[in-house]
């Protein structure tokens, strides 16, 4: 019988973090993240692991706790001038297993009590990566066309990300295909409401959005040379 994986405690907990980001209130929680947001998370992707196997064996649902598929609460603030300890929110990527960082083709879960959403492409992808899919993109824009605008992913997904202001390197202002040239991040996205999140049936609800991204997700895939 399906049960949810994040409750209304899951929000509670990441709220009175935001307020409270500081070492001391998070060490004396620390039993409420564990049982409230890290193990709910680490089931879910638990859980999703046999589903994610069917829409593409090339992606990882990796639950451990330490280094798989649910990122660190722990922010790195060795080169940001915001010194705040802790993350607001939770991220967990299902990312394809020629990578092991977040600029690698994946699906995202992003879990905050402001926004909740649901991402799948490439997140600033590193220079080779993007080189070749500015590169699909020039020598067969029909088939960009084709993957970005599929009525699965389109039903389900808007095109999102940082672009640049300029024409990339190589490139003129004037290219047919320069609104998408221009793009850093090459995502979907779908915006989720708390209640699809903390109902019992969202791991449905998920899997249906992975499949309707994997057209996408393929293109981009061939586009930096990985398998899907």
């Amino acid at each position: 019988m399906a049960r949810a994986y994040f409750t209304s405690r899951t929000f509670s907990f990441l709220s009175q973090l935001a307020a409270n980001n500081n070492r001391e209130w998070f060490h004396a929680n620390k039993p409420r993240y564990e049982a409230e947001v890290r193990d709910p998370a680490l089931r879910f992707v638990n859980d999703f692991a046999p589903r994610l196997h069917e829409i593409s064996s090339r992606f990882r649902a990796d639950p451990r706790a330490h280094g798989g598929s649910l990122f660190r609460i722990y922010r790195d603030t060795r080169f940001s001038k915001d010194k705040t300890p802790y993350k607001t929110h939770t991220g967990i990527h299902f990312r394809h297993e020629a990578s092991k960082d977040a600029h690698a083709p994946g699906f995202y879960l992003h879990i905050a009590p402001e926004s909740c959403f649901m991402g799948c492409g490439i997140w600033r992808p590193a220079g080779a990566a993007l080189r070749r899919i500015r590169e699909s993109i020039d020598e067969d824009p029909d088939g960009w066309i084709r993957a970005s605008t599929d009525p699965a992913f389109t039903r389900s997904f808007e095109l999102s990300g940082d672009s640049l202001v300029r024409a990339p390197k190589g490139y003129s202002i004037d290219h047919p295909m320069i609104v998408d040239l221009r793009r850093k991040d090459f995502i979907g996205v779908s915006q989720l409401s708390a209640d699809a999140l903390t109902a019992d049936d969202f791991l449905d609800t998920f899997t249906a959005l992975c499949r309707d991204g994997a057209p996408f997700q393929r293109w981009l895939c061939k586009a930096i040379g990985v398998p899907y």
